[in-house]
């Protein structure tokens, strides 16, 4: 279905042009004084240097030419020129009809499915636990695959796994000096190899930490994890083998991890599956002068005249030939457009790392890597921080790991459901299943609802909160919803809003209304906080509106149904806008 906003816009556009003006000028917008009008243009303020008249005087000309639209209740003018706008509840309804019918709630396509996306979001370590440094990447990133498949976007999600760096290199040197007998450990075996891993997840993070420290204070104890990388990195049959033990218990936990967030990937590759692309990509970039030789490592210089600030070079060889993240980074670039053909790669990655993407972007445009029209975009996010305002940690000070968030959150969405007397009379095990429900929809709305960009305070007491701008009052709002309609004989199914006889019914239309340009808006910045503001405004209006009128107990048959259908429009809504932020809503509460 056709915007609303677009619908007015097409309108003001025309009065505009017969003014002998450009029709950009007549773009209209939400009003910024609600209280005023629902609408607003201010074109005749920008339009008014070129028309060499005062701008008020250009509005009153397209009020003028207005003033006998069907579709406008009211037309009137506010300080310099600002025209107001009012329409007439029978176009609101109109188009209610009109969404009522669309299998799409509103939802505009963008692009046909000739478009491929690639987003590039999560980001674990093998062989590490997932910590809470992963939760944004993760949840922003599922979220902007969710919105750019819904627009009609080919969007794929690439986990890219951290898993080939000198950490497994450090991890197999000192397994093989704690286990010398293991198999793996004997170069004159080249397989077959136990199929059960000799490793836990849990053995692996004891393991890494000792590893590390050890390599840092012993420079030989650090050449010898340069070598088992070396030999790992050569496909050493024994160290391969064990490294493929590491890959499959630490995607178990993956796995879990991401499915109890309802967090979803299309593609698991990681740096190891570029890692026979960089030796020709560099010999490439080595011939066309593009990789130099910089004091024994091997760079590309990536700097511009035009940069004001210092950039320094992309390396992709240290000195001891190891490559580095912008390596396997370049070349992942180089796979991505050999599999996929992307007119577009998505980075949702922390945006302290803007200066390595910016390194790597440049190199990928430098090389001729992508086509001039592919956009490489980094939609960096800010931290999430603890109340004290620094990177949350665990009350001990150190890294909290992903499952221990995830279980504190379900231990104080219990608490709360109990507290407020909600699910009392369910079993004990769907009463756990809500708490579920609720723990993730306020760790993600929490997440979602803020700027990007921004660094925001996780406080899990108020994120669990039923009141307030939370995930979980959104659960509460819409289970309130499906009740009313359950309620309903019919459940609401197929019944049409005929009429509105109270102003909290004519905001939840107007609210209603807005979505494709929320949509659009959100979907084309990248920026999900955008639908989270429009869903909390929705459920807002709905609670007015549940206040002010007679449902299920309005004794006008017609204007029950109405009132009923208004609820289901609503209640469609809230959990198309949930599907979109992977958040799951409870059947009841």
């Amino acid at each position: 279905m056709s915007s609303l906003l677009a619908f007015l816009t097409d309108k003001l556009a025309a009065a505009f042009l017969a003014e002998g003006l450009d029709s950009a000028y007549g773009r209209v917008q939400i009003s910024d004084r609600p209280d005023l009008a629902q609408y607003q243009c201010n074109g005749a303020l920008g339009a008014a240097k070129a028309a060499g008249k005062p701008p008020r005087i250009i509005a009153e000309a397209i009020v003028a030419r207005l003033q006998d639209d069907a579709d406008i209740a009211s037309l009137s003018l506010a300080g310099p020129g600002f025209i107001n706008i009012v329409l007439t509840d029978a176009c609101l309804l109109r188009f209610v009809t009109t969404l009522r019918t669309d299998v799409r709630d509103g939802t505009p396509v963008l692009n046909g499915g000739s478009e491929t996306i690639l987003l590039d979001y999560g980001g674990p370590n093998v062989a590490k636990p997932m910590h809470v440094g992963h939760l944004r990447t993760a949840i922003i990133g599922d979220t902007l695959r969710r919105m750019l498949v819904v627009a009609g976007y080919n969007a794929l999600g690439d986990i890219h796994l951290g898993d080939w760096g000198t950490q497994m290199g450090m991890i197999i040197s000192e397994l093989r000096r704690q286990h010398p007998e293991w198999v793996y450990f004997d170069a004159d075996i080249t397989g077959p190899y136990p199929a059960q891993s000799p490793v836990t997840l849990a053995d692996l993070e004891a393991t890494y930490p000792t590893a590390s420290a050890a390599c840092k204070a012993d420079p030989d104890r650090m050449a010898e994890a340069h070598a088992a990388t070396f030999d790992l990195q050569n496909k050493r049959p024994g160290y391969y083998a064990l490294w493929q033990h590491f890959m499959d218990v630490s995607k178990q936990a993956m796995h879990a991890n991401f499915k109890a967030l309802n967090v979803q990937f299309d593609i698991w590759k990681g740096e190891s599956d570029v890692h026979d692309i960089i030796a020709p990509m560099v010999a490439d970039l080595q011939a066309k002068k593009l990789a130099v030789a910089d004091d024994g490592a091997v760079v590309i210089p990536v700097v511009t005249d035009a940069d004001t600030k210092e950039i320094p070079p992309l390396i992709l060889y240290k000195r001891d030939g190891a490559v580095m993240y912008g390596t396997t980074d370049l070349a992942t670039i180089v796979d991505r457009v050999q599999e996929y053909d992307p007119a577009r790669i998505i980075y949702i990655v922390d945006l302290r790392q803007s200066l390595h993407f910016e390194q790597v972007f440049r190199a990928a445009r430098m090389a001729g890597m992508v086509r001039e029209d592919m956009q490489l975009i980094h939609a960096g996010n800010g931290t999430m921080n603890g109340t004290d305002g620094k990177p949350f940690k665990t009350r001990a000070g150190g890294v909290m790991k992903l499952e221990d968030l995830i279980g504190m959150a379900q231990d104080k969405a219990q608490e709360r459901i109990a507290a407020a007397h909600i699910a009392e009379g369910l079993s004990a095990d769907e009463r756990a299943d809500i708490a579920r429900q609720v723990a993730v929809a306020a760790i993600k709305f929490a997440d979602l609802q803020n700027t990007r960009s921004a660094d925001y305070v996780f406080d899990l007491d108020r994120m669990t909160q039923f009141e307030g701008k939370t995930g979980p009052y959104l659960l509460y709002q819409t289970v309130r919803m499906r009740s009313l309609l359950e309620k309903a004989q019919n459940g609401g199914a197929g019944l049409p809003v005929t009429s509105i006889t109270d102003t909290t019914e004519r905001d939840v239309i107007l609210a209603l209304l807005s979505w494709p340009d929320v949509f659009i808006s959100a979907t084309r910045t990248y920026m999900p906080h955008i639908i989270c503001d429009y869903v909390y405004l929705l459920a807002q209006r709905f609670s007015a509106f549940y206040a002010a009128c007679h449902i299920m107990g309005e004794q006008d048959d017609t204007l029950r149904a109405s009132r009923l259908g208004l609820v289901q429009l609503v209640h469609r809504r809230m959990t198309h806008i949930f599907d979109l932020l992977g958040i799951e809503c409870p059947q009841r509460m």
